[in-house]
């Protein structure tokens, strides 16, 4: 399989846990609004709390690779990107599996008490563990050796021609488009919620702003596929390119924006402490643009200069 091939088909993988990943911090984000949450116990906070830091850290990591594709590689498929897209996919299983288990813990608990609840919410994250590392470091043990001699021989990068570039671009925005728009669902119901109305003023005001980043994340998403279709009549062209890859990466900044400040919101709602709230917003915040902007331009500054 040529190094385009497996680019694409790791992205294409990403794709299948990024959109599982953003429907469940809708969830969360939206199930603290709910009537049933005023009755939730502290602990029973604290665990839906961690469980919404575990599910961002996820979409943070998933995210990585599309961004370093349009910085570090200006769209090349190289080898390096090739070991990010994996190393990321492999990192972001364990705290989606975490999250996982704290979210089945929060739904069994109300109903069976504590001691099954926890036994659910360990049983759902061990068994995801299984599948997702402990079957396939069995497996490894017997085929990787093969398959990484394989990839050693490989090129660090091969011509990359436009039509490919193209198409992983428009890859890269198919794999945020779907999880982006369940979320700004999600956060649109939030606004017509009981739980909505009591909160502060600025508080509120907060929650629209991260509505706006969203929406504006939704246009950024959607606006290769119709210049593609409408300015360029389908036609693949460097201007295309650059202007797509421009796009996903100011979907990349107002998702950042977006997903910080409701958690902010929310994080102050669950603990009942503004302080709380803003600093959630500031550490989402700096951890987004930490992954998806500051190290991805380090590593283009170093590679350029290694060049």
């Amino acid at each position: 399989m040529s190094l385009s091939k497996k680019v694409k088909v790791g992205l294409d993988e990403t794709r299948i846990l990024i959109l599982g990943s953003q429907i469940l911090l809708g969830f969360q984000l939206q199930g603290a609004f709910r009537p049933a949450f005023e009755r939730l116990r502290f602990h029973d906070r604290v665990v839906w709390v961690a469980a919404l830091g575990l599910i961002t850290l996820t979409i943070a990591v998933l995210i990585t690779p599309s961004v370093q594709h349009r910085v570090v590689e200006g769209g090349r498929d190289t080898k390096r990107l090739l070991g990010v897209i994996g190393r990321c996919a492999g990192l972001a299983l364990a705290p989606f599996a975490g999250a996982l288990g704290a979210d089945l813990y929060l739904a069994v608990e109300p109903v069976l008490g504590l001691g099954p609840g926890a036994a659910a919410g360990l049983l759902s994250c061990c068994v995801a563990l299984l599948f997702w590392y402990g079957l396939e470091a069995l497996k490894a043990r017997s085929v990787g050796e093969r398959e990484r001699i394989m990839t050693d021989r490989e090129p660090e990068h091969e011509h990359t021609s436009l039509e490919t570039k193209i198409t992983q671009m428009l890859t890269e925005a198919r794999v945020i488009l779907p999880g982006a728009q369940a979320l700004l669902g999600f956060q649109l119901v939030i606004t017509f919620s009981e739980a909505f109305e009591k909160l502060a003023f600025a508080t509120k005001v907060v929650h629209l702003v991260a509505l706006g980043f969203l929406a504006l994340t939704v246009v950024w998403l959607m606006a290769p596929a119709a210049y593609h279709r409408i300015v360029y009549a389908g036609e693949d062209t460097p201007e295309f390119h650059a202007l797509g890859s421009r796009f996903l990466l100011a979907a990349s900044v107002t998702l950042a924006l977006g997903i910080s400040a409701d958690l902010g919101v929310v994080v102050a709602k669950v603990v009942a402490s503004n302080g709380a709230g803003v600093v959630a917003a500031i550490l989402t915040l700096g951890l987004l643009v930490g992954l998806w902007h500051i190290h991805p331009l380090a590593l283009r500054r170093r590679h350029g200069a290694s060049g």
